[in-house]
């Protein structure tokens, strides 16, 4: 017998299976990990197929060394997957195979976990009999009287009882009368919540009619939803309906969230349900924790799996349902090689394993609610609140007027008053402010240089620490001390300007002395179980206010929170890229659904330079439909996605000069290519090189080639090529394609 592997090399060289011999006697399966050997090294590899025939003469083959694990790690329907995502990104399948295992698996850096145990091997008669004969007060009777149950004991647990119990145990083992040996064990990534309890809620009839669309394709295994619903519709417990209507069908099912902070309330919400069969993945877990959860999901133990992108390849068997929770994130869109956008990735697996997909979010994305219209997606609307709860009042202040009256501080006089009667109340808060750190920018004002990273192209932030403040880049993590004079002019007016989550920190502070407030950002999450730590403190309503970046402004259900800030909503609208409306007013609309959960109306004050922009009417409102309309028109007349399609050839060198020559020959080859293909060039609206909007990032000068074009097979044809060309790379310079960038800047 042979068998064909692909090598666990990243490379256009070995982007195609080798044949091995098998040795005799060694029962291998496709999927399997194993050691071979690969020139003068032993390599890891994947076995694609196993085949009793070989083009190559069975002497010239060499032989497989050994499986690494005795099962396939990466099941069918996995390889397959693989497989279809090299083949888009253009990539070798061993990059994508990676993606299928955790990472610690490669190179063997992680294993099972053990734990030495003792056991009674005797029967209950004679270990009674060893016990009347063993000293009173010895560590062997105290041992025995320990072990007498029978049962299997940790050495660790027995040694919280006994003091230095390893000889006592060890001559007990010589007597025959226990059995020492090693019991793997599963590292745990329990919560820090308590688990709750089924509610046994009552269904809207929004929720009722939702599940009566998807129920009937959970038993036919087809069907693809969005699932559009106001926020606080109750759609995590139209998801709960379905798993549980999944798991009974006996498959196995897979939510998605897009931000590591929401894992941790959903898989309380889930274990809650259905106990020790939910896991979770995520990349905030240890590589042990991380290695025990995914052999869980492949050995069968666990058929539930919350997780943010990475957990939407999990080797559960006889999936039955995928859940894109808040569809419209960003993040879900993975812009390393191998790129890949999470929904078409589950998209793919449900079609491949016949199971349902549920798309769900309060502000779905333009591309999926389009897709939607057209018959792609089967559409459910939710349009009201559970138990008939309004949606939160919203007001917009004007900050300009705020200026006028004097008032230059980050809160306005509304919020300020709104924050004082809110926290008398005994009621909570949450203030969003999307930019960390304590200034946004330092600069001179007598000659106007702005501090820059020295790396990017990007202003630093000015933070507070325990110790003195520090600039820092947002970007690459560059510190460096402010300036005293300005190093363009050696002038003495260095001042700080803008605001960021501390700024809103120590300005509540101030307001509200004495009331107790928690920071979510990037700064103060960067720990294990950063995120669940900080929302248990504002759960358990030890700290009336919280206040943090966009990771708050998601999914999280807080009943006692009430009032909603926006502190600056402009940062969001003003960003250079074509979908920075559409990301200001899901940003706005989901800040807002935080507020009225519970059996307290809401309120939104929502802090603004241009209180006349249309997207924040919209958010104001609520109003998803009338905002897509508007965005959509504007789409069409400027010809953005979904009418079109973007990609860009991205250019990255440690000098411009090369970064510049790079993207000036992907330029000129793209439009070879187009000249060569009159059917391809009818489909290219622009090919335009230009300079990004950052310009300078982590050390490397960036140029980029834009290509807009119509949606069409030519263009998916004519985008192939383009992949192969940045996959050839260039001279002295880093260049990758990218398909609809998660960011043009």
């Amino acid at each position: 017998m042979y068998c064909r592997v692909i090598v666990d090399i990243v490379h256009e060289n070995v982007a195609k299976p080798f044949t091995y011999r098998i040795p005799e006697g060694m029962e291998l399966v496709p999927g399997q990990r194993v050691a071979i050997p690969f020139g003068h090294r032993e390599k890891e590899g994947i076995i694609t197929e196993l085949t009793e025939e070989s083009d190559i003469e069975p002497e010239k083959l060499r032989e497989v060394l050994h499986p690494l694990e005795e099962y396939a790690a990466v099941p069918p329907e996995l390889m397959a997957l693989a497989e279809e995502m090299a083949r888009k990104a253009h990539c070798p399948p061993a990059e994508t195979l990676r993606l299928m295992i955790p990472a610690q698996m490669r190179g063997g850096r992680i294993h099972a976990r053990t734990e030495r145990t003792a056991r009674r091997t005797v029967s209950e008669t004679e270990g009674h009999a060893a016990l009347e004969k063993a000293r009173p007060g010895s560590k062997r009777r105290k041992l025995l009287e320990l072990l007498t149950d029978g049962e299997e004991h940790t050495i660790r647990e027995l040694s919280e009882q006994v003091r230095d119990p390893g000889e006592a145990l060890k001559k007990l083992q010589q007597d025959g009368l226990i059995r020492i040996e090693n019991r793997e064990t599963m590292r745990s990534p329990a919560g820090i919540y308590a688990e709750p309890k089924d509610p046994g809620y009552a269904l809207t009839e929004g929720q009722k009619e939702a599940l009566e669309e998807i129920l009937p394709g959970l038993k036919k295994g087809e069907g693809r939803f969005l699932l559009h619903g106001v926020t606080g519709s109750g759609k995590t417990e139209v998801f709960m309906k379905a798993v549980r209507e999944t798991l009974k069908e006996g498959k196995c099912a897979i939510i998605l969230v897009p931000e590591i902070a929401l894992t941790p309330q959903m898989v309380a919400w889930f274990r809650g349900r259905f106990g020790s069969v939910a896991a979770v993945i995520h990349s905030r877990l240890s590589a042990g924790e991380r290695y025990d959860e995914w052999r869980r999901i492949r050995q069968g133990e666990a058929r539930v799996v919350i997780g943010a992108r990475s957990a939407v390849f999990s080797p559960v068997e006889k999936l039955g349902l995928i859940v894109v929770d808040e569809e419209h994130e960003s993040t879900y869109l993975n812009d390393r090689q191998p790129r890949y956008d999470t929904r078409e990735v589950a998209a793919s697996r449900c079609g491949r394993e016949k199971a349902v997909l549920i798309l769900a979010s309060a502000t779905p994305s333009i591309l999926s609610f389009a897709r939607a219209r057209r018959g792609d997606y089967t559409l459910l609307e939710m349009p009201c609140r559970v138990q008939g709860r309004p949606l939160p009042e919203v007001e917009i202040v004007d900050m300009r007027r705020e200026l006028e009256r004097g008032n230059r501080t980050v809160l306005s006089g509304v919020l300020r008053k709104a924050l004082k009667e809110c926290t008398a109340r005994g009621e909570q808060a949450i203030l969003l402010m999307n930019r960390r750190g304590y200034n946004s920018f330092v600069s001179c004002r007598s000659c106007g240089y702005v501090v820059k990273c020295p790396k990017c192209d990007i202003s630093m932030t000015y933070h507070l620490g325990s110790s003195d403040g520090m600039l820092r880049c947002h970007y690459c993590g560059e510190e460096r001390r402010p300036p005293e004079t300005c190093p363009e002019c050696g002038g003495h007016y260095i001042r700080y300007f803008g605001a960021g989550t501390q700024k809103v920190e120590e300005e509540v502070h101030r307001l509200l002395p004495g009331v107790e407030t928690v920071r979510m950002d990037y700064d103060t999450t960067s720990g294990k179980d950063g995120h669940g730590k900080i929302l248990e403190e504002f759960r358990s309503r030890r700290a009336s206010i919280l206040i943090g970046t966009q990771m708050i402004a998601k999914g999280l259900d807080f009943p006692q929170v009430t009032l909603v800030g926006v502190v600056a909503a402009d940062l969001a609208l003003n960003l250079p890229d074509y979908r920075s409306r559409e990301r200001a007013f899901q940003l706005f609309t989901q800040a807002a659904g935080r507020a009225g959960r519970g059996q307290h109306s809401g309120r939104v004050i929502l802090q603004t330079y241009k209180p006349e922009d249309p997207v924040i009417h919209f958010a104001a409102g609520q109003d998803y439909r009338a905002f897509f309309e508007s965005e959509f028109r504007r789409r069409r007349n400027g010809l953005y996605p979904p009418f079109t399609v973007l990609g860009r050839v991205l250019a990255e060198s440690g000098t411009e000069e090369a970064a510049d020559r790079a993207a000036e020959e992907a330029d000129r080859r793209i439009r070879e290519i187009l000249a060569g293909h009159p059917e391809w060039q009818r489909k290219v609206l622009t090919v335009l090189k230009d300079t990004p909007s950052v310009k300078y990032l982590k050390g490397q000068f960036r140029k980029h080639v834009v290509i807009k074009a119509l949606v069409s097979t030519e263009t998916d044809a004519f985008f192939g090529a383009v992949t192969e060309l940045a996959a050839a790379g260039a001279e002295g310079a880093e260049i990758r394609f990218e398909i609809n960038p998660a960011t043009m800047m």
